[in-house]
């Protein structure tokens, strides 16, 4: 396998890692309220909120790297089609 096809293939892999983990988190978060209940009959309720929050916490580690990955994945594939283009021309 030559290196264009092979490195297209890593890309695309690192960007459908990163969008399975932003899907992930989204529906992690879906269910978390953004409003604060200080009544004490919401105590459920607020464990609950803890419960997704850790959740959404514990996977956060994950996207933010997926999301580098990704990006410098993509750079790479933009650096190479530049260099490709310019020694075309130029070359």
């Amino acid at each position: 396998m030559t290196f264009l096809p092979t490195m297209l293939v890593v890309w695309g892999l690192t960007v459908l890692f990163m969008a399975v983990m932003l899907l992930y988190r989204s529906r992690l978060s879906r269910d978390e309220e953004d409003q604060l209940f200080l009544d004490d009959s919401f105590n459920e309720q607020k464990s609950a909120q803890a419960a997704i929050a850790a959740r959404v916490e514990k996977v956060q580690p994950m996207v933010k790297g997926s999301e580098l990955v990704a990006g410098a994945a993509t750079v790479f594939v933009i650096g190479y089609f530049l260099l490709d283009m310019y020694k075309q021309l130029f070359g």
